[in-house]
């Protein structure tokens, strides 16, 4: 069987329109009820990568969260609405300040559910998630439209590496510095815990230097779902105009089978997203390498670089950027912030952990010679 993805349009964040069209996209699927058992626990996980508001793009907008919760109270269930904010080295975000500015907070004030912190962890196989999980019955994944400067997108399998726990998050970056040991950690939580529905805000979305301030964003107006993440994914990256299979972590999750990565096999219903003349997205500055044949990317990558820098002009001095550095090769000095990039591991987390977008991207003398 093909593998079914719904896209449909929705310009704007009304509560009205959101609600509307989510409900004919998941109907689409063949409703709710499709996915979700009537009366089960539910975990509604959004992306809330830092404690910004809803029109800064970052972070899932509430209106979806409460389209979701809505249709999922309508079966009966016991929801949850949790993340597990960013880590700064051994500084948590605070979860109240997260939950507040994101405006999650009081969509779950309105609809009488429960917000929850995802803080407690079991092991799992290799590294801990949060021990919820194990309270649910079911886990929706709510995720953002955007492009990432490591993994190329956020969509729905990046989403999920909020439900690991505190400070691992770090230590998983450190362990696992190449982009493609990366995305393997990321479809190793897949795995794990399968959403049984996954939804991506495509409303307002981001391009360039994503998944946070750094980005540019857009208004695509478009929402996804389908239960299959892999064909979600897969789908997010046609509409923004690369192969499924250049996105490291799609590529992984459908060679385990764990997902369809082939536009071919994936049926898409709702409205046709080639005739929204969507224009090209702006990728990240460090994904033009997937411009190059393989066997020449293999022979010269490691003289194609991308690094970090600050602009020194915009930097706060606030040292988020040190503190979540996970090869800690970011120190503060008199001249400003200094980057040791014998130890920088290209992840970008400071980048994404910039409140005022000060940490840009730089390129190897190869990768500006050859255009890259």
């Amino acid at each position: 069987m093909k593998s079914k993805v719904a896209v449909y349009r929705c310009v704007g964040y009304q509560p009205a329109l959101v609600q509307e069209q989510l409900r004919q996209a998941i109907g689409s699927l063949g409703g709710m009820e499709q996915f979700i058992r009537r009366g089960s626990s539910v975990l509604v996980k959004p992306n809330l990568l830092m404690a910004q508001p809803p029109e800064a793009g970052i972070t899932t907008h509430p209106e979806v969260v409460r389209a979701v919760v809505r249709m999922l109270k309508e079966l009966g269930c016991r929801v949850y609405v949790g993340d597990s904010p960013s880590v700064w080295g051994k500084y948590i975000e605070n979860l109240d300040d997260l939950y507040s500015i994101s405006g999650i907070k009081q969509v779950c004030i309105d609809e009488g559910v429960e917000l929850v912190s995802l803080e407690k962890r079991r092991m799992r196989e290799s590294f801990p998630l949060a021990s919820f999980l194990d309270q649910c019955d079911h886990l929706v994944n709510v995720a953002k439209f955007k492009t990432h400067e490591l993994m190329l997108i956020t969509g729905a399998i990046k989403n999920l590496f909020g439900l690991v726990s505190g400070t691992f998050k770090t230590e998983l970056h450190k362990r696992n510095f190449d982009p493609e040991e990366f995305a393997g950690v990321l479809v190793d939580i897949y795995s794990q815990v399968k959403p049984s529905l996954n939804i991506i805000d495509g409303i307002l979305a981001m391009e360039g230097d994503g998944p946070a301030t750094s980005g540019k964003l857009r208004d695509l107006n478009l929402l996804i779902a389908g239960s299959d993440a892999v064909a979600v994914d897969s789908v997010m990256a046609d509409i923004i105009g690369i192969k499924p299979r250049d996105c490291f972590t799609t590529r992984e999750a459908a060679d385990r089978g764990l997902g369809q990565a082939e536009l071919g096999a994936i049926e898409i219903v709702g409205e046709g997203y080639r005739d929204f003349k969507i224009k090209p997205f702006l990728l990240p500055e460090s994904s033009k390498k997937i411009k190059l044949a393989k066997p020449l990317l293999n022979a010269i990558s490691r003289f194609i670089r991308y690094y970090p820098f600050v602009l020194k002009r915009k930097c706060l001095r606030c040292l988020a950027c040190v503190k979540i550095c996970p090869g800690k090769c970011i120190k503060l000095e008199k001249r400003g912030i200094v980057f040791d990039y014998t130890k920088c591991i290209a992840c970008f987390c400071c980048q994404e952990a910039c409140p005022a977008a000060a940490i840009k991207v730089k390129k190897s003398f190869l990768a500006k010679m050859i255009g890259l």
